[in-house]
């Protein structure tokens, strides 16, 4: 049975853990605007579900404003200053690892971008203190958060089993054994992180007794981040990336994130016309546009500071109407390409005022780099293993750089009246998830909770494996299959009907009527909370 919406004329909070949801809820009834809202449901959740993400990973924001303005926060952090090609070759290694010390070499953005946003929710009547904001994952990670369905099934799959690096089992495998659904696990050190986060302000985490914690613990395990990384990190703010389609206007994130992709992807499939949910046409025409938008990422994404190539360049019209023409709808463009990881949460909140927040929050692959710092409990991202040593590749390895992303966080500003906050996790699945739910629901009006419930697909590689055919969940039309096969899809059929690795989609709508509707994907242990 799809699961029901939650319907609110105060504020909702979705995200892919309930206790994260709540959270949100509890601020929203207690005065609290949407950004804290969603802060305090990123707080939670970064205990919640330690698999998917961490305060050792990245964030990126879009904010509406009540005024219709749509904000971005860029919260990636860069390379250290000793993460050099040098440095690497000195250590015998060829490529950068995807676990263990060698592999954190990144600094963790997230809670810079928290700051950011509350400066924001502050400019909006936001009066929360940090203390409220952080108190349900202080509780949380205080009493043991339950282990989730997801976290669960991590450990049940080959890489989740294999996983080595410094705290990683004295945190996560307790007595030697993988936990099990419903078990209370310690966060070790975190809960007295977040207490000295509330205590001496979120700056603590970069130029406090947090950050040189956190940056004595990393020289210990022999990371290249050093002090001197963390105390000069900012989170910053950009222009986000804007597409006009005849059913609104789209928002996302700029570069490092594929953001573009997902807005190539819509604009590809508006040109090539809308068709029947779950119908040959429909499937072959995003995952045909989703090729396309690929190697336009491979040529674009990079550093913001060092693009080549202006973004904004290939959503134009002209663009957009080369890139359609190039898709053939009855045969099926070669495949694949080099692909990438990725274990991410995507969470959204609005309120009364016109407030809306699309949040992602990410660690990267599964646990990140797998390294739990001793004395603060943080999970290290792994998020520069993305960075190439060969010199001439597209992002080589750099200190102070930052390494390409797959994440990002979308927003529509629809004809219709209705503003959406939209996103989900999944690797390269996201800026198709998104454009496949995006299609469902606003093209074709498929109600919110169903539209996150329908089958999905993805093409490429997503967390937990390195496959990149198209894989569909089962559901799908005897009649889509066969279309896809005789069309020269290279096709999986997956035995189950909600698959985790197509993703934890999630959506906050707000309706001209005044009403908040938020949904979250039943793959996924979350859902929505209305104040």
């Amino acid at each position: 049975m799809v699961q029901e919406s939650v319907r609110s004329r105060r504020g909702v909070v979705a995200a892919p853990h309930m206790a994260a949801a709540e959270a949100g809820r509890e601020v929203l009834k207690e005065g609290g605007n949407a950004i804290e809202a969603a802060v305090a449901a990123a707080a939670t959740i970064a205990v919640a579900y330690p698999h998917m993400n961490n305060i050792g990973g990245d964030g990126f924001w879009l904010i509406r404003e009540p005024s219709g303005k749509v904000r971005q926060i860029e919260a990636c952090g860069p390379a250290g200053g000793r993460a050099t090609r040098a440095f690497y070759r000195e250590q015998g290694v060829e490529q950068i690892p995807e676990r263990g010390a060698l592999a954190a070499l990144t600094v963790p953005g997230a809670v810079g971008g928290w700051m950011l946003a509350l400066e924001a929710a502050r400019a909006h009547g936001g009066k929360m203190p940090v203390t409220r904001l952080l108190e349900p994952a202080i509780l949380l990670a205080r009493a043991g958060y339950p282990v989730s369905k997801s976290l669960a099934w991590r450990f049940t799959t080959e890489r989740g089993a294999s996983i080595e690096a410094p705290g990683f089992a004295e945190t996560f495998l307790p007595g030697g054994k993988p936990p099990k659904y419903g078990e209370r696990l310690s966060a070790g050190r975190l809960p007295d992180t977040f207490e000295q986060l509330a205590r001496a302000g979120l700056d603590d985490f970069y130029r406090g007794d947090i950050g040189r914690e956190i940056a004595a613990d990393l020289e210990r395990l022999g990371s290249p981040i050093v002090r001197a990384d963390l105390e000069r990190f900012e989170a910053v703010r950009r222009e986000p990336l804007m597409l006009k389609l005849g059913s609104g206007t789209l928002y996302n994130t700029q570069p490092p994130t594929p953001g573009l992709v997902a807005l190539v992807i819509l604009g590809i499939c508006e040109r090539l016309g809308a068709v029947k949910p779950e119908s040959f046409e429909h499937v072959h025409a995003i995952v045909e546009a989703s090729k396309r938008a690929f190697r336009l990422r491979d040529s674009v994404l990079t550093d913001f500071d060092r693009l080549t190539h202006d973004p904004a360049s290939f959503l134009t019209p002209e663009a957009l109407d080369r890139e359609a023409k190039a898709v053939n709808m009855t045969r099926a463009a070669p495949w694949p390409r080099p692909a990438g990881d990725g274990d991410t949460i995507w969470l959204g909140a609005a309120d009364n005022s016109g407030l809306s927040v699309s949040y992602i929050q990410s660690l990267y692959y599964e646990f990140g780099s797998a390294c739990v710092l001793e004395h603060t409990g943080i999970v290290m991202q792994n998020r520069g293993c993305a960075f190439s040593l060969d010199p001439h590749a597209a992002n080589p390895l750099e200190p102070g750089r930052k390494p390409p992303h797959t994440l990002s966080a979308a927003f529509a500003e629809l004809r219709d009246g209705r503003r959406m906050s939209y996103g989900t996790m999944g690797g390269e699945g996201q800026p198709q998830t998104q454009a496949a739910f995006f299609t469902r629901y606003v093209d074709h009006k498929v109600p919110l909770a169903e539209a996150l419930d329908r089958p999905r697909w993805i093409l490429g590689k997503t967390w937990g494996t390195s496959i990149t055919n198209l894989r569909l969940e089962s559901r799908f039309p005897d009649k889509t299959i066969e279309g896809l096969r005789r069309a020269g899809h290279d096709l999986q059929v997956l035995p189950g009907s909600h698959i985790e690795t197509m993703g934890h989609a999630g959506a906050v709508v707000q309706h001209p009527d005044g009403m908040l509707e938020g949904a979250h994907d039943p793959r996924s242990d979350g859902g929505a909370a209305g104040a």
